[in-house]
């Protein structure tokens, strides 16, 4: 085939994709919610989710339009349009998954009330799907056209052309991580520690006023920020297979777009793992783990059907098949880490105190390490040396993420399932359907803790990708580890996460205290308030979390974006020695900082609901106090600095790369 019939099925794919996304959104949206309460409350969350998302644009188009033109000047017009392309393809993903999540979190409430809980996790699901399928679809989309515009151009500027596309995406998901991260621990954070531990209040009461921008930042947090940041390692992935396969395959198309079109089968399946959810009867809870096993056994059929009718080298799907069961090795780690016996022994361990509910939990969050990360290096080792190379790696990458429309479309159910028990229980609407959507949102635990590990494994195999292009196009054969230069890039490197954490750990801190300050204020000088007899103001609340995040996520994100720059430029000549050792450092230590935090955080969130059922003396308990405070700790560990080193990693390799190439 040539570029344009690749090109066609590329596009075509991704535009049935974003067809079948319409029609689930438009389904999702049109929902009308007739109860007042209710849909107050969900006007609530929803007008405030927005805002926010429009005021962080605003601050992230002045980001856009610097980089264009910069990238316009270094490598002209088409270099600063893929880039603008990226970036604002991310932004779209996140306004529209965003949308469909207010909307389906009321509907979600509403269905658990009037036709049960089956009713209820399928409209959750649906809602979820909407930012699965718009991330998958544009990403498609996006790289299917810069392969059609320019893949039977010169190589190298295809594939700078490429990077281009990719450092959009990857500028916009830090920002939104960091933004969206900074903003629901701030409200979750103030909220839990004025209204559980101080007033003794449930979880969700209408009488906190920081309950509104806590389940915003659900919204902001886990919808439209993890989708930044999927969207990126999905893009940056296939960017970094694809610059190996140029060097590597130079002239054979069928090798160069593999990784494309690995997505686009990716994308059809999805479907089918969507499809079952409907169709097949089980229990809840296995029908989230079935719909990712279906779906990525189509996957690797396709995959293999594909190769064999190209004629390409079956070796490759050694790498295909490793890389798609590599996730699922990764969510099993987590789920065991953040859901099983570790966590009844974390649970009873508040008992004696929050300072040992500490220690257990940090013990949990190290130890939970050692498994994924063993598996990622089995992977890597195995890929490399019997199915490809460096290019069977970043098939591997591709391979994990190429079925983000269904992975994504679970991560997504957890917020709207979250959102759901909110809204039933500031409308009042009784024990039966709270019962429900806990259900609904202790599904929605799970999902998100699989979702870090998803998220956290897959930017340890883009950047892996991304990496070895960076190599390639640097003409660096190996890194010498007794050369100086080398080392000086490591530990630099090595410590840039420590440092980012410790900014966007203490930009929560920062914004929590103005929460609860301004949360005792409100039910000290509200009459009524306590009494339930006065609506508090949510939105001063909303508005604290709102500007604490938009100010808090730019000096993260400067630095991040300039630190690869200077270290290429402050060695000279030798620049691209100790940069990519800069590399290697942030690499190895960002996944292993992001693992420990995303796991420990997890457990100690789920530690604090198995207590909140009734365990060790179940609410308002001594052993309940001591979980809420390690999980106000573990709050900024999973939802904020965690997933930011995610993105930190990428986003360097994927400005490290497009410096090789200038």
């Amino acid at each position: 085939m040539d570029v344009l019939q690749f090109s066609m099925i590329f596009v075509g794919i991704a535009l049935a994709g974003l067809a079948l996304t319409a029609l689930i959104f438009a389904k999702v949206v049109s929902f009308k919610n007739t109860d007042v309460r209710s849909a107050h409350i969900a006007r609530l969350i929803r007008e405030g989710a927005m805002t926010f998302l429009f005021k962080e644009y605003a601050i992230l188009v002045g980001v856009i339009a610097v980089a264009f033109a910069l990238l316009s000047y270094v490598m002209h017009l088409a270099g600063g349009a893929a880039y603008a392309v990226g970036a604002l393809s991310s932004m779209l993903a996140g306004y529209i998954g965003m949308k469909a999540a207010t909307r389906a979190n009321e509907a979600t409430t509403i269905a658990a009330r009037d036709r049960g809980e089956r009713s209820a996790f399928l409209t959750a699901l649906l809602g979820g799907s909407v930012m699965g399928f718009v991330v998958a679809s544009l990403g498609l989309l996006g790289l299917g056209g810069i392969f059609f515009l320019c893949a039977s151009h010169d190589p190298l500027e295809f594939v700078k052309i490429l990077t281009c596309f990719g450092l959009g995406a990857s500028s916009i998901a830090l920002f939104a991580r960091v933004g969206g991260g900074i903003y629901t621990k701030a409200a979750d954070v103030g909220a839990d520690l004025v209204g559980k531990v101080e007033m003794g209040i449930p979880e969700d009461d209408p009488r906190n006023p920081a309950v509104i921008a806590d389940n915003v930042g659900d919204c902001v947090g886990d919808t439209a920020g993890m989708g930044a940041d999927i969207f990126e390692s999905y893009v940056g992935s296939v960017v970094g297979a694809m610059a190996l396969g140029v060097t590597a395959f130079a002239g054979r198309l069928e090798y160069i777009s593999l990784p494309i079109m690995l997505c686009a089968i990716g994308l059809i399946a999805s479907c089918f793992g969507m499809l079952s959810s409907f169709i097949i009867r089980m229990k809840i809870r296995h029908l989230l783990h079935m719909a990712t096993y279906i779906a990525i056994a189509v996957f690797v059929a396709g995959s293999y059907a594909y190769l064999s009718y190209m004629n390409m080298n079956m070796n490759l799907f050694g790498s295909i098949a490793l890389g798609a069961i590599s996730g699922l090795i990764i969510g099993a780690v987590t789920d065991y880490y953040t859901s099983g016996r570790p966590i009844r022994q974390l649970a009873e361990t508040s008992k004696s105190g929050a300072g040992t509910n500490l220690i257990f939990g940090l013990s949990i969050g190290f130890e939970s390490v050692v498994a994924p990360i063993c598996a990622i290096a089995v992977i890597v080792f195995i890929s490399h040396e019997y199915f490809g190379g460096l290019f069977g790696v970043s098939l591997a990458a591709v391979s994990m993420l190429a079925t983000v429309g269904i992975t994504m479309t679970i991560d997504g159910y957890g917020p709207i399932a979250d959102n759901a028990g909110g809204i039933s229980e500031m409308s009042g609407f009784g024990p039966e359907v709270r019962k429900i959507t806990d259900h609904l949102d202790a599904l929605g635990n799970m999902t998100a803790a699989l979702g870090k590990g998803f998220a956290i494994g897959s930017a340890v195999f883009a950047a892996l990708a991304i990496f070895a292009a960076y190599c390639e196009y640097s003409h660096i054969t190996s890194l010498d580890l007794q050369d100086p230069l080398v080392i000086t890039g490591l530990f630099i490197g090595a410590t840039l996460p420590y440092l980012l954490s410790a900014f966007t750990m203490r930009a929560v801190g920062r914004a929590a205290w103005k929460m609860v300050i301004e949360v005792r204020r409100q039910f000290k000088e509200i009459p009524g308030l306590m009494e339930g007899k006065t609506e508090p103001d949510y939105s001063r609340c909303i508005g604290i979390s709102t500007h604490a995040a938009l100010v808090e996520m730019i000096v993260p994100g400067l630095i991040t974006i300039a630190a690869p720059v200077f270290i290429k430029y402050i060695f000279g000549i030798h620049g691209k020695m100790a940069l990519g050792g800069f590399l290697a450092g942030a690499t190895v230590s960002g996944v292993l900082l992001a693992l420990m935090m995303a796991n420990a955080g997890g457990a100690w969130d789920n530690a604090k609901k198995f207590i909140e059922a009734g365990n060790f003396g179940g609410k308002g308990s001594d052993a309940h106090k001591a979980a809420v405070v390690g999980d106000t700790v573990g709050d900024p560990f999973k939802d904020t600095s965690g997933p930011s080193l995610n993105i930190l990693i990428k986003l360097m390799s994927m400005i490290s790369l497009l410096l090789a190439m200038i």
